[in-house]
């Protein structure tokens, strides 16, 4: 087991920002930790990478007490924070040494900071001041610094912002490849980066969590009161109307219809009705899945 989360709160004064969470994340998973704004998650990322204690539980990494034995955690864990703290006036190469020598690398220094480089795509900027980077590079150079010593456990704040669409790519590839030998969470408010990413969603809400699973499970959630309807024959909205407690319709493709209904209404049975009085035929008929987006805001509804 890489990372154990046992009841862990943490307050503020008077805010729980996270309240008795627990969770395991394991070797070789890319898990996506979401949530919204103020939800709990940077305060979580904070305790694993020993930034803060916990007020109350416990959590480990590798066997390794956050607070017992924080020395032992901080070399296992790599972290890039949201605001991505970087040296402005030093150079990519400069700054990548700089953190080489805070880890102790050694005789190690040039190589892997030539293995980050190329890992990273910094390499036509490695001769520029971090001040002059774009903020695409500047996250490439933080994506560096938590790589350098090789960590197991990477823990990412939305380490794709400003990114334009093919540095993102990029980086989506570096992470999920990461990802095979280390355990990687991940930070975002980008629905699509977890499904191109994450094989596990981790969603908190208000300091608690409130859905575990992989993101394919995440999305089997049916929406409430959606239904896809295949008929065999031709059938007009006009005759779909008329059906006890459809609210809206929409014609996705031939005799294929996505139908929004009264959820108070036993729709199912009265289509079938209609369909046997008008000698009409349905292929099939099911509940619509949810977009990640849309399991998002099923999970965090208040």
């Amino acid at each position: 087991m890489s990372v154990i989360v046992t009841d862990v709160s943490k307050r503020y004064g008077k805010q729980m920002a996270l309240d008795q969470l627990s969770l395991t994340i394991h070797k070789g998973e890319v898990v996506g930790l979401l949530g919204p704004n103020g939800a709990g998650k940077s305060t979580l990322m904070k305790i694993l990478s020993c930034f803060i204690p916990p007020t109350a539980g416990k959590a480990s990494v590798n066997g390794f007490d956050v607070i017992d034995q924080s020395m032992e955690v901080r070399k296992l864990v790599g972290y890039l924070p949201e605001n991505n703290p970087l040296y402005t006036d030093m150079y990519v190469a400069e700054y990548l040494r700089f953190i080489a020598g805070i880890h102790k690398l050694g005789k190690q220094t040039g190589s892997r900071i030539d293995e980050l480089i190329q890992q990273t795509g910094l390499t036509i900027e490695i001769n520029k001041k971090i001040g002059a980077l774009s903020k695409g590079y500047r996250q490439r150079v933080g994506l560096a610094q938590a790589m350098m010593h090789n960590p197991q456990v990477l823990i990412l704040d939305e380490p794709t912002s400003g990114l334009d669409p093919n540095q993102l790519v990029d980086i989506r590839a570096l992470i999920k490849s990461l990802g095979k030998e280390k355990t990687v969470i991940l930070s975002t408010h980008i629905m699509q980066e977890v499904e191109a990413i994450c094989d596990r969603a981790i969603i908190i809400n208000n300091g608690k969590l409130v859905a575990d699973d992989s993101t394919q499970n995440l999305k089997k959630k049916p929406k409430s009161n959606v239904l896809m309807v295949r008929f065999e024959e031709t059938v007009n909205a006009n005759q779909l109307k008329k059906i006890n407690g459809i609210k809206s319709l929409q014609e996705i493709s031939a005799n294929h219809w996505l139908i929004e209904y009264n959820e108070k209404e036993n729709v199912r049975k009265e289509l079938m009705q209609w369909a046997m009085t008008h000698d009409i035929n349905i292929q099939s008929m099911q509940q619509e899945a949810l977009s990640m987006e849309e399991a998002f805001q099923v999970f965090t509804k208040s």
